[in-house]
């Protein structure tokens, strides 16, 4: 867990960074007394690519940087976007096991450093709101649940906002794992990629995906094995993925037939309020309460 004085690192994986946002989001750190450091590339454009914030080596240099330096206790990423696929091969992950676990916090395009650390590293890390993100900046349950798992992480063990409900009945255990579904999916067969996900509690949302879209990238999920054995599903936000009811239709029909429990909306993603999730912490999924409660603290 972070204490008071904390160093906190700032990387941009991602897309580019507009700097009153990040302004914006370091004032909010500081305020909880922590002290963030800003990566020397964060605020860099690619020379061709508008899309980029910088160029790969140097985001995934950022990366490294940050997370070998033994004062730096947490990273935290200032956006998605896309980018993160590009640069993942090239963080030192050698490096990155070696100095050892700490606080890495992001979602969206950040799934597939999730992902990274988990099969990589076998670090657990934090599904939750980035430093320039609009809903960190906006919504103070958004913001109160990343400082409470920072500071106070026994405090928020059962996790899920009031909308959250069953899709499909049942209780689960296992270890939790995910982010955003066409990420998961786009990482598939890739080198390094999870083979499986036996067993774990599988955390899906999405954005911009079209009920089509999601159709097809969880029919990916489930024709490439990934899901085989898996004890349960939560889900997040489908913001602009179309009517509700239609991607619900969609979840429904792919996620049902495998005889797991489902809980929807549990309330993580790119949504107006945003939990904070522990990715690689043992946890059960109780559609009964529509909870996810954690076996132990995501930091210690």
């Amino acid at each position: 867990r972070l204490r008071p004085g904390a160093r906190v690192a700032v990387v941009a994986p991602c897309g580019p960074i507009p700097e009153d946002r990040l302004r914006a989001g370091l004032g909010i750190l500081r305020r909880w007394g922590l002290d963030p450091v800003v990566a020397p590339h964060v605020l860099d454009a690619h020379p061709a690519l508008a899309h980029l914030a910088g160029e790969d080596r140097a985001r995934a240099r950022d990366l490294t940087e940050a997370w070998c330096d033994p004062s730096v206790s947490a990273v935290i990423c200032a956006r998605g976007g896309f980018g993160a696929q590009r640069m993942v091969d090239l963080v030192d992950w050698g490096a990155v096991r070696a100095a050892g676990p700490k606080a890495f916090v992001g979602y969206s395009d950040v799934t597939a450093l999730h992902e990274a650390f988990a099969v990589r590293a076998g670090f657990a890390t934090l599904h939750g709101p980035m430093v320039a993100a609009g809903t960190f900046l906006s919504d103070a349950r958004t913001q109160e649940s990343l400082r409470a798992t920072l500071f106070e992480p026994e405090t928020v063990r059962t996790l899920g906002l009031e909308t959250a409900r069953a899709l499909v009945p049942g209780r689960a255990h296992g270890v939790t794992l995910g982010g955003c579904a066409s990420l998961l999916a786009a990482d598939l067969a890739t080198p390094h990629a999870r083979s499986s996900a036996r067993g774990g509690l599988l955390l899906l949302e999405d954005v911009g995906e079209e009920p089509y879209r999601l159709d097809r990238v969880l029919t990916q999920l489930i024709r490439s094995g990934l899901l085989d054995g898996l004890a349960g599903v939560a889900l997040g936000s489908w913001v602009d993925c179309g009517p509700y009811e239609e991607v619900r239709a969609v979840l429904h029909d792919r996620l049902a037939p495998l005889g797991i429990p489902v809980v929807e909306e549990l309330g993580f993603g790119h949504s107006a309020t945003a939990l904070t999730i522990p990715l690689g912490v043992p946890a059960v999924l109780d559609t009964e309460s529509a909870t996810l409660t954690l076996d132990v603290p995501a930091l210690l």
